[in-house]
């Protein structure tokens, strides 16, 4: 039987209904089950609760080139930026196939990767890239520009990067730190290293140009006709990502290391028939924007098996520039990761602009991540988010919100000051709604679930079914509406376990 109840008029008559919350000496009883016997990856895309299409591979012709038969030497001292060009370009040339990089040490500058190129790294190669950053052009993109990645690719199609390798990008020269971060041994060691610090001594920055890099942009804002390399004071603050694609299709990433990143670690950006299997993501828990995956605005996208441990969010969905035949990012499925250190375990936003649908999450795990599913977005900046179904989730540790929806999110990154010119957009708002929670399980958290939505747009049609949540708080709820609670056990400290305001029809069962 269901009860609809409206807070906070009648919120005694909901409190009473929802006792599924316990006293804290029975917390000792929260245990979630195990996960499922891993599933094969191709389990997932007939079990997903929308349509979908598997992701197209790319597909290679049998062909093999080693970048030491194009000068490389694996010495961790040449610079073996010729030689990878080279012999991806030798490989495209020839049709595609494999571009070999076997064991050693490898420093190189960026990797640009071709149509029908399989970037293989033997399982004990290290592909290091230069701290030297002169050797990452600027790129004029509009309204700006940005810095070379590490590895790149544009309008590619059959692309891969597989192997057991690794690629380090040599974040640690182009990251500012907080020194709130770090304890005091590892700031004393930062700074002993070189660079400068801020004049309010709350911030690291590797190099002068990359903490002056935001006033030197702002001068150049209202400016027309500048070029790529108007840009070059301000490249060390701009940073690059390790691995960007943009406007590519048919990729595969498998089995590789990607660490240690300038920012954020994957961004592809409008691709789509994405695979990534076993993939690897490390970066500090101290690097400042260091994300680990960022899917943007993309579309047929599978996540397996992938753990991340990242600076920022872990494996996040982002979405700008609004299509005219739907939504701008659609149809992925992760399944199977595990996150540990990030922001967010699961992560949607904060740019929703362009619209996000069918959604998929399934088997994951998150160990002491700031918060587990984290969904948010602000004015200027939010669209359309639907869709969205999330099942057997387990949680150990999480040191803020097991579940988080919030479209009141502000961030600012480290050194750049809010322009009070600049009026904030009172467009784009974030709508957030048809989100399907089953089976997630957490075992401490500081709140189970917290829920902040606008006055103009509440968060709405969230269901949330069989929940076994052990946390200092239960649900905290404000500006939101159509929350069900199905099958709900809280072992929390606070009572009552649900306290809301401004919030109507929630429905418990």
């Amino acid at each position: 039987m269901k009860f609809p109840v409206t807070i906070p008029r009648a919120s005694q008559l909901l409190l009473a209904l929802c006792l599924l919350s316990a006293t804290p000496d029975t917390a000792q009883d929260a245990a979630a089950p195990p996960l499922d016997a891993i599933k094969d990856i191709s389990w997932y895309i007939p079990h997903c609760p929308f349509p979908m299409q598997a992701p197209i591979l790319p597909n290679f012709p049998d062909k093999d080139f080693s970048i030491a038969d194009f000068g490389a030497i694996p010495d961790g001292h040449t610079l073996n930026t010729e030689a990878f060009r080279k012999a991806i370009r030798a490989c495209s040339a020839a049709g595609g196939g494999r571009v070999i990089v076997p064991s050693g040490n490898w420093l190189t500058g960026p990797i640009g990767l071709l149509s029908h190129i399989n970037l293989y790294l033997a399982a004990d190669a290290i592909v290091q890239f230069t701290g030297d950053h002169s050797q990452y052009p600027m790129i004029a993109r509009q309204g700006g520009a940005t810095v070379t990645s590490p590895i790149s690719a544009e309008g590619a199609e059959d692309i891969a990067i597989t192997g057991n390798g690794t690629f380090d990008g040599a974040g640690e020269t182009w990251r500012p730190v907080k020194k709130e971060k770090m304890t005091p041994a590892q700031w004393n060691t930062l700074l002993a290293s070189g660079g400068v610090v801020s004049a309010d001594g709350k911030i690291w920055w590797p190099t002068r140009e990359a903490m002056n890099g935001d006033s030197f942009l702002r001068s150049r804002r209202q400016k027309t006709g500048l070029t790529a390399d108007d840009y070059l004071p301000a490249r060390d603050f701009l940073r690059p990502v390790l691995l960007t694609l943009i406007n590519c299709k048919h990729i595969l990433i498998k089995g590789v290391l990607l660490r240690n990143s300038p920012k954020y670690i994957f961004y592809p950006n409008h691709c789509s028939d994405l695979t990534m299997d076993h993939v690897r993501i490390f970066n500090d828990w101290w690097a400042q924007n260091g994300d680990g995956i960022d899917i943007s605005a993309s579309h047929h996208v599978l996540l397996y098996q992938c753990t991340v441990n990242a600076g920022d969010d872990g494996i996040c969905m982002k979405s700008s520039g609004a299509l005219p035949d739907g939504p701008a990012l659609h149809d992925v499925i992760i399944a199977g990761c595990t996150v540990g250190r990030a922001h967010g375990g699961f992560v949607i936003g904060s740019n929703t602009d362009g619209g996000m649908h069918n959604i998929f999450v399934s088997d994951c795990t998150f160990i002491g991540t700031d918060i587990g599913l984290r969904f948010k977005s602000n004015m200027g900046r939010g669209g359309l988010v639907d869709n969205i179904f999330v099942d057997n989730i387990q949680m150990q540790n999480i040191v803020h919100e097991a579940v988080l929806f919030d479209t009141y999110y502000e961030n600012m990154e480290a050194g750049v000051e809010r322009d009070p010119n600049r009026p904030k957009p009172e467009d784009k708002t974030p709508e957030f709604r048809d989100f399907h929670l089953g089976h997630i399980y957490c075992n401490g958290a500081h709140t189970g679930i917290s829920i902040t939505g606008l006055p103009q747009m509440p968060i709405s049609h969230i269901s949330f079914d069989t929940l076994e949540i052990r946390a200092e708080k239960g649900l905290v709820a404000t500006q939101a509406k159509a929350i069900d609670l199905r099958d709900v056990r809280w072992i929390v400290q606070d009572q009552p376990a649900i306290q809301a305001d401004k919030t109507a029809e929630v429905i418990v069962h």
